[in-house]
């Protein structure tokens, strides 16, 4: 029903920055928030940050806050997540994902997702 597709994951040095992009297409009308994930290997799947798309409030774990900044472009369908400040740790795989059965709030903090993109590998190495 909705596609979610992650880009601009790449290979970037400890302090550098990068942005990564998620693009939403299908069908978008009902879609009220977007949540960033990642998975080291050998690590259990991350929950890092989350936006209400209606009105822009952001939700950020505490190993990202202060570093990462999410925001969205609704006339886009296209949510960002800017990283800076990486560490070697931040290294993974980063999906975006939703759940269209939730208001952004309730996704946001319950982060109960059932639709998710494909990944992006993020490589933080000197």
């Amino acid at each position: 029903q909705v596609q979610l597709v992650e880009s601009g994951g790449d290979l970037v040095q400890p302090g550098g920055s990068l942005r990564l992009s998620c693009a939403a297409s299908g069908f978008t009308l009902n879609l009220n928030a977007i949540g960033w994930f990642r998975q080291a290997p050998g690590k259990e799947r991350e929950w890092v940050s989350c936006i209400n798309l209606s009105t822009g409030t952001a939700y950020y774990g505490d190993s990202v806050k202060g570093r990462f900044t999410i925001s969205r472009d609704n006339a886009k369908n296209t949510v960002y997540l800017q990283m800076n400040s990486l560490k070697p740790e931040d290294a993974a795989v980063y999906y975006c994902a939703t759940n269209m059965a939730y208001g952004a709030q309730a996704l946001c903090v319950g982060r109960t997702y059932d639709t998710w993109g494909q990944g992006t590998q993020v490589t933080v190495s000197s």
